[in-house]
């Protein structure tokens, strides 16, 4: 996925605050208005809101959290706009004076099956059941490859992953040709091990376990995780008997 045009969205942004500002009708000589109207028709400010919302679904995580029900003067968006724009502009400098300047992850570019079913949980808040959905998706996705619709989650990867040779009803799933080394043996059992414990530590308890909207970090790790197993499993070849 390309990085967030930051020129684009600034501009994007100005153009929607333009659009909805308030302000005075020039009503001419003579004539007199009290109160103030939107600078655009409204026909617009909706076409470009609907823009800026992709935008700040990007540039400010959680933004819709709050949000009121009914926003006819757009207030509550401009005051969203205006803090996405602040910090697609400063960014780099708000990293750099802040402290540690390390990278950043961005959710929207994880693995499609990581974070596709979860997007809707994440942007509003609701971090823990994106991370389940991830979860399920991942193991979806590999029973389809598979065509293993009689086993899941942990079994499923076990199976997926095992060193022993494919069956009729079991194939394999191979992250590298088999040159007998060592390599391809410790790849195939990490990946294994790896599976299992996303499935047992994150996925069961998950499930069990009462949660509100959960930590973002700690559901960032978690998706990144779960992402990297969808890579796996969507990289490897399917090996039958």
């Amino acid at each position: 996925m390309t990085k967030l045009d930051v020129v684009w969205a600034t501009k994007e942004i100005d153009q929607f605050l333009y659009v909805t500002d308030q302000v005075v009708p020039n009503t001419g000589p003579g004539i007199a208005y009290l109160g103030t109207v939107m600078r655009g028709p409204k026909t617009e400010a909706s076409a470009r809101a609907h823009v800026v919302e992709q935008i700040l679904d990007r540039a400010l995580p959680g933004w819709k959290q709050g949000r009121p029900a009914k926003d006819q003067e757009y207030s509550w968006l401009r005051d969203q706009a205006s803090r996405a724009k602040a910090a697609l502009q400063r960014q780099a400098e708000l990293a750099e004076k802040l402290g540690d300047n390390a990278p950043d992850m961005d959710a929207a570019n994880l693995h499609p099956w990581a974070w596709e079913n979860g997007k809707s949980y994440w942007d509003t808040g609701h971090y823990h059941q994106a991370v389940m959905q991830a979860a399920i998706r991942v193991n979806a996705e590999t029973q389809a490859k598979l065509s293993r619709m009689d086993v899941s989650e942990t079994a499923l990867f076990n199976e997926a992953f095992s060193l022993n040779d494919p069956k009729g009803d079991a194939p394999r799933l191979r992250l590298m040709e088999d040159d007998g080394s060592k390599t391809y043996e410790n790849l195939h059992r990490g990946a294994r091990a790896f599976a299992e414990g996303l499935y047992a530590a994150i996925r069961n308890p998950g499930m069990h376990v009462p949660h509100d909207g959960g930590e973002e970090q700690l559901a960032l790790e978690q998706l990144a995780a779960f992402s990297l197993l969808a890579r796996w499993v969507d990289q490897a070849e399917v090996v039958t008997a």
